[in-house]
Order: C-alpha cells, then sequence, then structure tokens
C-alpha cells in the first residue's frame, strides 16, 4: 500500500517539482525506490539475502568462515583479504537474487552439508563483501552498490575501530532507519577480559544510539547487537540461531523496503509537509472580492445610482422653470448635455494597480505554509488569472450596462408629474387672467388671478419638496442593488479566473499530502517485535551480561 501511495505521490507531483532541486532529488531517489522494490518483489521471497560488512582486519571473513562451517572466503593478514564479494547460499532458487546483486558463478558457494543448523539456516543467502574503508575505490563501489539492494546487513567491528568516524558517519548513521534489518556485531572479544568486553560493547551501543539507530532491547524494534569471537566460536552459535529465526520469519525484505520507503518519505518532507494551517479561508476569499469591488468602483457605481435615480425624480416632478435653469447650467459647466464624463487615464491606471495588488494579496494568502514547491505554483496559478482580469473587470460592467442611465419610475412618477403640470397650468392661467385685465378683455378683479398664480408658484416647489422626500429611500435601495449586482459580477469573475486556479492547486496539494501520509504512515505488523514474544532479549553473548 506505501509502494502504491509512493508511486501515485511521484505521478501527482512530478510536474509541480520539478523546478525545485532538493525536491527533484527526492523523487529521483523515490524512484528508485519504487524500481528496487519492484526488482525486488519480483525475485523469491523464500530468500533473506543478508551482507556482512565492516572495516579492514575486524573479521568479517572469518565469521562468514564459522556460519559456514567451511572454509569458503579467503583469511590472512594480507590486506584487503576480499575483493569481490562472494555468496553463500543454504538452498537453492536464490540465482536471481545473485543475478541482483552482480555476484558472479565462481563466487557463489554452498554451505558443509548435514547439521540441525543447517536446516536452521534455509533460505539464507550469506554475501561477504570487501573492506568499506579498503584503499582501492572499485572495492568501496561494491560495498555502496550492495548494501543498497541486500534485506539486512550484519556489521562486523573490532576493539580497536567499533568507534571509526568513516563507519558511523558514512554508513551506520545514514541507515539509522533500517535498524530491523541490521545487526551489529563486536568480533574479537576473546582479545579482551569479560569486563572489558562489557565496557566495549556498552560504549558501542552508545554510539549506536548517538547515531540515532534504535536498538532492539526486550521484543523491542530495533538493531541486534551482540560480542562474539568468531576465532575460537565464542558466540557464533547465538548468531546463527538469530540468523536462522530471522530468516524463519521471511519479514526482512519488507522491512527493508519499508525503510527505503521511510527514508524516501523524510527526504520528500520538505516538500510536502506544511508549516501549519493552509488553505484559503472564507476571510481572504471576501477580501478578495471587497478588493475587486473597490477596483470596479461598485460602491462609486451604487452611490452614482443612487443620485442618478433621485435626480431623475426631482426633474420628472420638478417646476418646469427649475429644470431649465439647471439645464442652462449644465450647459454651461460641461459644454454637453450628457452628464456622464469619461473616467481620467490615472483612474485606469489606479484601477489595475489594485487589481493587481488584490491578487498578490490573495495569492500570499493561499500559499502561506505551504512548502517552497507548492507554494511557488500557487502564486503561477494566480498569475495566470491575473493576467487579463482588469480588462475582464471592464467587459463586465459594460455588459451589465450603467445601471444609472435607465433609473426605474415608480408608480406615483405620472401622478406627480400631472400635479406639477397643473400647479403650471394654474401659473400660466392666473398670468393670463392678469393680462386679460389690464388690455380689458376680462372684468377687473385682482384677487382671484393673483391667488391662481400664487398656488401655483407655491404648489410647485412644494410637490417637488414631497418627490424629493419621497424617493430617499427607493433611490438608496435601488443604489444599494447596483452596487450589489457589480460587486458580484466582479467577484464571479475574480474567482473564475483567480481563485478557482487557486482553489485546484491546493486540491492537488491535499491529494500529494494525503498520498504522502500514507507513504510515511506507521508500518504494517512487520514492524512488531520480530523473532520472539514479549520476552526475548536482543544483543547479548551470554544472558543478562552483554545485554543492556
Amino acid at each position: 500500500m506505501r509502494l502504491d501511495a509512493l508511486h501515485d505521490l511521484v505521478g501527482l507531483s512530478r510536474t509541480r517539482l520539478e523546478t525545485d532541486a532538493l525536491a527533484e532529488a527526492g523523487l529521483a531517489e523515490a524512484g528508485r525506490v519504487l524500481d528496487e522494490a519492484a526488482a525486488r518483489q519480483r525475485l523469491s521471497a523464500r530468500h533473506t539475502v543478508v551482507a556482512i560488512a565492516g572495516p579492514t582486519g575486524s573479521g568479517k571473513s572469518t565469521l562468514f568462515n564459522a556460519l559456514a562451517g567451511v572454509p569458503v572466503s579467503e583469511t590472512g593478514l594480507r590486506r584487503p583479504t576480499t575483493s569481490a564479494p562472494i555468496a553463500l547460499s543454504w538452498s537453492e532458487g536464490s540465482a536471481g537474487l545473485l543475478d541482483r546483486l552482480a555476484v558472479p558463478g565462481r563466487l557463489r558457494r554452498r554451505p558443509l552439508a548435514g547439521g540441525a543448523a543447517d536446516e536452521d539456516l534455509q533460505g539464507l543467502v550469506l554475501i561477504d563483501l570487501p573492506d568499506h574503508d579498503s584503499a582501492v575505490t572499485g572495492h568501496r563501489d561494491q560495498v555502496d552498490r550492495v548494501l543498497g539492494l541486500v534485506d539486512a546487513v550484519i556489521w562486523v567491528v573490532d576493539p580497536e575501530k567499533y568507534a571509526d568516524a568513516a563507519l558511523h558517519e558514512r554508513y551506520l548513521r545514514p541507515l539509522a532507519g533500517h535498524a530491523e534489518v541490521t545487526f551489529v556485531v563486536l568480533n574479537q572479544i576473546d582479545r579482551l577480559g569479560d569486563e572489558a568486553s562489557d565496557l566495549v560493547l556498552d560504549d558501542l551501543r552508545r554510539l549506536l544510539d548517538e547515531d540515532g539507530m534504535a536498538l532492539g532491547e526486550h521484543g523491542e524494534p530495533g538493531a541486534t547487537v551482540l560480542a562474539l569471537s568468531a576465532l575460537t566460536g565464542e558466540g557464533v552459535g547465538e548468531l546463527r540461531e538469530l540468523l536462522g529465526r530471522f530468516v524463519t520469519e521471511r519479514t526482512a525484505p519488507a522491512l527493508r523496503l519499508s525503510a527505503d520507503v521511510d527514508a524516501a518519505a523524510a527526504r520528500l518532507r520538505p516538500a510536502y509537509v506544511s508549516d501549519g494551517q493552509t488553505g484559503l479561508g472564507e476571510r481572504a476569499r471576501e477580501d478578495f472580492a471587497a478588493r475587486l469591488a473597490v477596483a470596479v468602483g461598485a460602491t462609486a457605481a451604487g452611490e452614482a445610482a443612487e443620485r442618478v435615480w433621485r435626480r431623475g425624480a426631482i426633474r420628472a416632478c420638478g417646476t418646469p422653470w427649475l429644470r431649465l435653469y439647471r439645464w442652462y447650467e449644465r450647459l454651461r459647466a460641461h459644454g454637453s448635455t450628457d452628464p456622464r464624463l469619461q473616467a481620467p487615464l490615472e483612474d485606469e491606471l489606479t484601477a489595475r494597480q489594485r487589481v493587481e495588488q488584490a491578487v498578490r494579496v490573495v495569492a500570499d494568502d493561499a500559499s502561506r505554509g505551504l512548502p517552497g514547491p507548492w507554494a511557488q505554483a500557487v502564486r503561477e496559478a494566480a498569475e495566470r488569472g491575473a493576467d487579463g482580469l482588469p480588462e475582464a473587470l471592464d467587459e463586465l460592467a459594460t455588459s451589465i450596462g450603467d445601471p444609472a442611465a435607465r433609473p426605474p419610475r415608480p408608480a406615483w412618477w405620472p401622478a406627480a408629474v400631472l400635479a406639477q403640470v397643473l400647479m403650471t397650468f394654474l401659473q400660466i392661467f392666473g398670468a393670463l387672467w392678469l393680462v386679460g385685465q389690464i388690455v380689458g378683455v376680462v372684468e377687473p378683479g385682482l384677487l382671484p388671478p393673483v391667488l391662481l398664480m400664487l398656488g401655483g408658484i407655491v404648489g410647485g416647489p412644494l410637490v417637488e419638496w414631497a418627490c424629493a422626500a419621497a424617493v430617499k429611500g427607493p433611490a438608496r435601495r435601488y443604489g444599494q442593488e447596483a452596487e450589489r449586482k457589480l460587486r458580484e459580477a466582479a467577484a464571479a469573475c475574480g474567482r473564475a479566473r483567480v481563485l478557482d486556479p487557486i482553489g485546484a492547486e491546493l486540491m492537488r496539494y491535499r491529494e500529494v499530502r494525503d498520498q504522502y501520509v500514507t507513504v510515511s504512515g506507521t508500518r504494517s505488523g512487520a514492524r512488531v517485535a520480530r523473532l520472539g514474544g514479549a520476552g526475548t532479549r536482543w544483543g547479548g553473548t551470554r544472558p543478562g551480561a552483554r545485554l543492556r
């Protein structure tokens, strides 16, 4: 399941991480793990490949021969003694595994036949490696190559080189996550007394703990640490027993692959694990919509619509003389009867800058806390959406139309207009009446025509004032509706061009993060304490004496 998740993880995030060198290196390592896992799973699951590694003079080949029960690997004082990996297989069917390790046929051996111990080791393939600190570069390359392919490794150290910095810094520390498939053997204890052996073994365990390698104790998973003498045979039987139980479990390949996946996941962690809460909250979305509304001038458009609505009502219900005067004032002030003026260029530039700022702010909010490659992907998605957004908003405003250009007419407007016409008629009729009296056409009588004229003169402004008071509420609602429509349209445009692409990138990040959680999750039952129950103790040659 973890390997499948790692495969999906690499596929989903390849294009997003290709610009990040560290992430790309992590993906390359993950790809190598997948390839090696596929190769190992195609081969025999009945065999467990264990390599014996260590520094020069530690006695690897002597231990190799002791486990085989017959001299197989050359031993001696000449260094380096082992120049190529030698394989020892206790059962048939391991040819494919040895081909994968590139062990030539002439260096493949079988142990001494017979004995119950051989039955216990059925399925074991033991590899004697050259010295990891050999002066020959090719030997070190062979060690590194084989260690990346075997299921488990036995590190053999001696009382003189157990604290060698090259061993700990180059191998044990980087492979600390592979503790469950690691044996660390302190060889040549025949050169030490019991008390000195205990002290050296304790110091070795301390160094391993500093390397970050878990030590198996009381049935807990971790590295096996023990002391022995390959020359005298002290402790070799215990190692054979532990290896037999280790091979019988047949969990080493899965444990090794799981440790490799852990290492790949740890290397990829900076590319997938965020620093905190990620995503785009509702507040950030609302702030983005508000910024776009300011850029498109939604508030100003609503206020203009309200003013135009009120102005239209007052004009329709105003006195003819006042309407004529206002027309003259507009003509003198603007030189045109069209009250709408073209927006200055500075206003257009300011609007574009506000749109760009709104996109930058929402991109920063969305990418905050994300790992570097995914934060960059979010910002790039926002930038792609911002390209052409100001023009899209302009087209949107044009398509919606100017709400101030065609204000609606309430049902009471005709009555108000009729009342204003009546007031005007009274003024004209009274004036004609007075003129008729002056020229002698009508009988004299000053009071009636004067009263008619005064009624029309006073009634006209009263009708206009009443209409102005009546239109305040409807005009405000009309302006708010115009502002709301423009705000919603601008928000929808910004959501489609910017927020949705950002959301798609965040969704992809959540998908790969879920896959990463699966990749780096707790191992399955293979991680439980192996080789016995809770009372099993690991790492000692004599119960109670060498185990801490």
